[in-house]
């Protein structure tokens, strides 16, 4: 027999054994790979859902300067850090007017005032402000919008008239000016300026955040006004 069938004969099972090890080595590669691939998709997600929590935080301080909690999938991320304690979203000016007639004993007096405010509606962030990040949405929890103040920009006297023996007093004027900010408030929460507030940060956290999941806020606990 020639040397050439021999080592033909001899290579045959080496090249099966090499082909066998070969398949061998795929499948637990592919095996391996297959076992990993929960784990490796849940990192890369967690990754991702933290890219988007920093990216949040960096709008709210853009918008609002302040950072909330971020939390995701029920995980704290980043703890809450305010640096001022109201946000003010919306101003108004306000108008209102107040006279005091009063007669007594035939003698009749009378003040009148015109004031003009500007009314402040907002958030009381010492209260809690959340982020929360899921694969399928994200909820920004945070109070109702609320009066935050109302300033005083003037006062106008349109009628300043004593009587004979009814005269006007000091308390009379100070109890007239202590009722035109109490009406300005009055006058602004009927005009339902909270709630334009609620709505123009709603529309400015849309504007600024751009995320895969609906974006979502919602309002926790009944706004106060200050007194």
């Amino acid at each position: 027999m020639s040397k050439s069938a021999e080592s033909g004969r001899c290579s045959w099972p080496i090249a099966f054994t090499l082909l066998g090890l070969i398949i061998a080595a795929v499948v637990i590669i592919v095996f391996l790979r297959l076992e990993s691939w929960p784990a490796r998709t849940a990192a890369q997600g967690t990754t991702e859902l933290e890219r988007l929590g920093r990216d949040l935080r960096s709008a709210f301080i853009d918008v609002a300067h302040l950072q909330p909690r971020i939390t995701i999938n029920n995980r704290v991320y980043l703890e809450q850090s305010i640096p001022t304690s109201e946000l003010v979203i919306l101003s108004r000016r306000i108008e209102v007017e107040h006279e005091l007639l009063h007669s007594w004993a035939g003698s009749a007096k009378r003040v009148k005032l015109h004031g003009t405010f500007t009314v402040k509606a907002g958030f009381d962030l010492r209260q809690d402000l959340a982020v929360d990040i899921r694969p399928d949405e994200i909820v920004v929890q945070l109070p109702h919008a609320q009066l935050l103040g109302v300033e005083q920009e003037r006062v106008d006297v349109l009628a300043f008239e004593n009587g004979f023996w009814n005269r006007i007093s000091a308390n009379d004027v100070q109890n007239e000016l202590s009722i035109l900010p109490q009406l300005a408030r009055e006058k602004a929460a009927e005009s339902n300026l909270p709630s334009e507030a609620e709505a123009a940060l709603q529309k400015q956290l849309h504007e600024r955040i751009h995320t895969p999941q609906p974006l979502k806020l919602v309002f926790t606990s009944a706004g106060k006004s200050n007194q």
